[in-house]
């Protein structure tokens, strides 16, 4: 049963702000994570630290294959839990301080040869993917039971978007201002590697208070989100029907698609993005910071973009309209670059260009991204009516597992390009050669845009608009005599 009809916070159009935040907050968890795998990791192992950029590039590919059956075993663990605690506290609870603790140890690497420094990269690449699976994936479920409200989920999840950027954002400013300065051992900051290690520590300890925030500050609604059915013994056999029952849906598939293209799409052009801005754009030190600073205003600009669009033009709409312009105009900079149509290097226009173009385009993504996870959280009673069974651990791991790839697939392509294009490692940017700085650009712009236009072909087969969701919560109204 449910008491969300005993509370607006529960069921009703809107949460308290207070909730909105503390939820919010948890994401900064996920984006410190997500922006250390994306953008530093591979640069850290393949750059600084020195091992073969394919090697880390399939460290991590191998620890996606041996995570990939975490994400729906615990997505379904958690709709099936019953405890005091709720569905999804516990996990939260404890995953706190061990992801915090190997997060920490990743960046500080012993000095090995490749043969042992590959195989402590996967095992704590695995060991981070399976506990962040632990908080990320109920914390995720929880937003479809804080509202069911078709326009209020995209504005809270505007909100865990713009916590999850601004977060992975702040940190990644934190490293450029603080830790990652030129001296003399190290002339490019971002070669420096003590600054590495003490990012580890800190963006550890900053994950741990962001996950006890948003667990201890939705602790008060676990009286008021939905409590499973009792539990019947079932097999592993049984747990995966359920699932794959679950997942068997047209607007799931289409999301799934899109999901999977997307993710590599972003994987391949994070993990490469400080490279580009350093050989290829030659910026320094200082305007890689403000690079990295102005991420927050897209976080803003996405945080409110989303929840107008999507009253105007519907998720699907708003996100096929978002899509569009900022996936066509994203590779252009790197395209124009190559056809001579770019300032030099070095020109004082060349930074404001490219900082406004991409400053507007990540506000348009962060706006689509927060609409893609309301259109899945519009699933949840969607699949409810057809299965009888509410499972938005089930749904939301499912993304979570995708959203994985980005640091798995896109990271294994963008070393494959790197070495494919025979990047050198630890170079100083006067000394790598012209042709591969250029290659490197020739190889990412077609990657970009057929992936990009992949998922938005896919998104077109979702289905499920506003009508049709209010005709489901209608449905299980009826059926089950409770509001959702």
């Amino acid at each position: 049963m449910t008491h969300a009809a005993d509370s607006e916070d529960a069921g009703g159009k809107s949460i308290s702000l207070s909730v909105r935040l503390t939820y919010g907050f948890g994401a900064v968890a996920y984006g410190i994570k997500d922006n250390g795998f994306a953008y530093f990791l591979l640069l850290f192992y393949g750059t600084v630290v020195g091992l073969e950029p394919a090697l880390a590039g399939t460290a991590l590919l191998i620890a996606l294959i041996f995570d990939a059956l975490s994400d729906p075993l615990v997505g379904y663990w958690s709709d099936n839990t019953r405890s005091r605690w709720g569905r999804r506290h516990p996990f939260m609870y404890a995953a706190a301080i061990p992801v915090a603790l190997c997060y920490s140890l990743l960046w500080q690497p012993p000095d090995w040869g490749d043969g042992l420094l590959f195989l402590y990269l996967v095992v704590l690449a695995v060991l981070i993917r399976t506990l962040i699976t632990f908080y990320e994936t109920p914390s995720s479920a929880l937003m479809p039971e804080l509202t069911a409200d078709y326009d209020e989920r995209t504005t809270i999840q505007a909100w865990r978007s713009f916590f999850g950027w601004a977060g992975g954002a702040g940190m990644a400013v934190f490293m450029y201002a603080f830790l990652l300065v030129p001296s003399e051992t190290y002339p490019v900051g971002a070669l420096n590697r003590d600054g590495y290690e003490t990012y580890g520590v800190i963006s550890g300890g900053v994950i741990l208070v962001a996950i006890l925030v948003s667990a201890l500050g939705t602790h008060h609604r676990i009286g008021l989100l939905t409590t499973p059915p009792p539990r019947a013994r079932a097999g592993l056999k049984a747990v995966f029907k359920e699932v794959i029952e679950t997942l068997a849906d047209r607007s799931f598939f289409a999301l799934f698609v899109s999901s999977i293209a997307s993710a590599v799409a972003t994987g391949l052009t994070a993990a490469l993005t400080f490279i580009m801005l350093t050989y290829f754009w030659a910026f320094s030190s200082l305007e890689v910071f403000y690079w990295t600073l102005l991420v927050v205003i897209s976080a803003v600009m996405g945080l409110l973009i989303a929840p107008r669009a999507s009253k105007r033009w519907g998720k699907k709409g708003a996100a096929l309209r978002l899509g569009v312009l900022a996936f066509t105009v994203q590779p252009l900079p790197v395209l124009f670059r190559l056809m001579g149509w770019m300032p030099e290097n070095g020109d004082p226009l060349l930074f404001p260009i490219l900082a406004t173009v991409n400053t507007i385009d990540l506000g348009l993504i962060i706006a689509m991204q927060a609409i893609f996870f309301s259109m899945l959280a519009d699933l949840v009673e969607h699949s409810e009516v057809k299965t009888g069974r509410r499972s938005e651990g089930v749904l939301f791991s499912a993304l979570t597992f995708i959203r994985k790839t980005t640091q798995g697939i896109g990271a294994f392509v963008a070393g494959l390009i790197l070495q494919a294009v025979a990047f050198p490692q630890g170079a100083a940017p006067a000394d790598v050669p012209t042709e591969s700085v250029l290659q490197l650009g020739t190889l990412l712009v077609p990657s970009q845009w057929f992936l990009w236009g992949v998922m938005l072909v896919a998104l077109v087969y979702y289905r499920l608009d506003r009508a049709q969701h209010q005709s489901n919560l209608t449905a299980i109204q009826s059926r089950d005599g409770r509001s959702v």
